[in-house]
């Protein structure tokens, strides 16, 4: 389930500040990228809620 474009706009990586994308890999595993040029860790998003702790937080490969 896609997040409203409204809530995605307002949010941002909780390392670097940067804005966050959904994920265009697989509809399935959620996650919201961060679009930073050093940072792109990606969080999950769990029964439609982000979780924007950089602890939960994939590093990228």
């Amino acid at each position: 389930m896609p997040l409203e474009a409204s809530l995605l706009e307002i949010l941002a990586c909780p390392s670097c500040h940067a804005p966050l994308r959904e994920s265009a890999e697989d509809a399935e595993a959620a996650e919201l990228i961060c679009t930073g040029a050093d940072c792109g860790l990606a969080y999950p998003v769990r029964d439609g809620i982000p979780v924007l702790l950089v602890d939960e937080a994939r590093r990228p490969a």
